[in-house]
C-alpha cells in the first residue's frame, strides 16, 4: 500500500522535528554505529515470531525493528552496521588458544521457540544471518565485516582512528565498549535502555571511561572465556587502584604495580581487550577506510519489499511503506549525498 502525500508530509515533518533540516550537514556528522551480531543473537534469543509457513523468522524480525527503533531514537546521519568477519578474531586465538572455547556449548541459543534439534537451530540461525546482510543491501546503511577480524577492533578502529570528527553512538551490550567513552563517542545498551557518556561510566563504575579497561582487564570476561585476577570485583579494585577514578590515563605499569604477582594476567588481557588502538592488519585498516569513503547504498525500496513478501512477513512488520520512509528517509537523503 502507497502511502499518501499527506501521511508522507506529516512524517517528514516528524523527522524534520527530531534530526533537523534535511539540507544540512555531512553524512559523518552524527554516526550510529551497530554491533551487529550481538543486536543478532540479542532478539534471536527471545522472539518466538514465525512467518506465515510456521518458519522462524525471530531474528531477523527483531534484528530490523531494532535497529529501525534505535534509528527513529536518534536520528543519525549515518549508519554503520559491523559483523565479526569469518573465523573470528584469529589474532586473539594465538594470544590465548582458549578464547571463547566455552561458547562450544551444548545449549541452545533461542529460548523461546522449539526447534527439533540444536543443528536445526544453528541452520536457521545462519539462514537468518544471511537474509539479514540482503535486507541491509537494500537499506542506505554501510556493513562491514573483514574475515578472521572482530566486530570490537572494527569498530574500535573506526571509533578512534576513521571517525575521527563525527559524533558517535555505538550500539551494543558489550561492556568492552565503554572504554570508547569520551565527548564524542558514547555507548547506547538497548537492554538497559542506558546512554553511556563519560559521567554515565564514571558514576555506575567509579572508574573513569578512559581506565575503564583496568577494570575489565582484571575482572575479565567470563562470556569469552578470559580469566580475571582472582577476588578482585569491582569494589576491591577500586579500594586497591583508587587512582582509577581520576581524570588522567593511567598506565599499565601503575596497573602491575599495586598487583605485581598478577602481571602476566594483567598483560595478556590489556592485549585481548584494549580497544583504543586495535592491532589489525594494515591492509585490513585500508579496506576499512576505503569502505567507510564509498558511496552510502541508496534506499532501494522494491527490492526489500519483494524480499519481504517472499518471507511472508506480513504481519511483523505491518505499514511497511511507512515504517521504511519513516526510519530510513533521513538516512537515504544523506546517502544521496555521497554520490553528488
Amino acid at each position: 500500500m502507497l502511502v499518501s502525500n499527506q501521511k508522507y508530509l506529516s512524517i517528514l515533518d516528524e523527522i524534520k522535528k527530531k534530526g533537523g533540516s534535511l539540507d544540512d550537514g555531512n553524512p559523518n556528522d552524527k554516526v550510529l554505529i551497530i554491533d551487529g551480531l550481538n543486536t543478532f543473537i540479542r532478539v534471536f534469543s527471545v522472539i518466538p515470531t514465525t512467518n506465515d509457513d510456521g518458519v522462524h523468522v525471530g531474528g531477523m524480525v527483531g534484528f530490523l525493528r531494532s535497529i529501525g527503533y534505535t534509528i527513529n531514537m536518534f536520528r543519525p546521519t549515518r549508519v554503520i552496521i559491523v559483523f565479526d568477519g569469518k573465523g573470528g578474531s584469529t589474532r586473539r586465538r594465538k594470544l590465548y588458544p582458549e578464547y571463547k572455547q566455552n561458547r562450544k556449548t551444548k545449549y541452545r541459543v533461542n529460548r523461546s521457540y522449539d526447534f527439533a534439534s540444536q543443528e536445526d537451530e544453528k541452520q536457521n540461525m545462519i539462514m537468518q544471518l544471511q537474509r539479514i546482510v540482503e535486507y541491509l543491501d537494500t537499506l542506505p546503511v554501510t556493513v562491514l565485516s573483514y574475515d578472521n577480524i572482530e566486530a570490537d577492533d572494527t569498530i574500535g578502529y573506526l571509533c578512534r582512528q576513521v571517525l575521527t570528527e563525527s559524533q558517535i553512538t555505538v550500539m551494543s551490550t558489550d561492556k568492552d565498549f565503554l572504554q570508547l567513552a569520551n565527548g564524542r563517542i558514547k555507548i547506547w545498551s538497548p537492554t538497559k535502555k542506558k546512554m553511556y557518556d563519560e559521567q554515565a561510566v564514571l558514576d555506575e563504575f567509579g572508574i573513569t571511561s578512559h581506565n575503564l579497561i583496568w577494570y575489565r582487564v582484571i575482572d575479565g570476561d567470563k562470556s569469552d572465556n578470559i580469566k580475571g585476577v582472582r577476588g578482585l570485583g569491582l569494589k576491591t579494585i577500586q579500594k586497591k587502584l583508587p587512582f582509577l577514578s581520576e581524570n588522567r590515563i593511567v598506565n599499565i605499569d601503575e596497573v602491575i604495580t599495586e598487583l605485581p604477582d598478577s602481571k602476566d594476567i594483567i598483560e595478556l588481557n590489556y592485549k585481548l581487550m584494549q580497544l583504543s588502538d586495535v592491532d589489525i592488519s594494515g591492509s585490513t585498516k585500508t579496506k576499512i577506510i576505503q569502505k567507510v569513503r564509498e558511496p552510502i547504498n541508496r534506499l532501494v525500496k522494491y527490492k526489500f519489499q519483494k524480499m519481504f513478501l517472499e518471507d511472508k512477513l506480513y504481519s511483523a512488520l505491518p505499514n511497511l511503506n511507512s515504517w521504511l520512509l519513516t526510519n530510513f528517509n533521513q538516512l537515504n537523503h544523506y546517502a544521496e549525498k555521497t554520490y553528488e
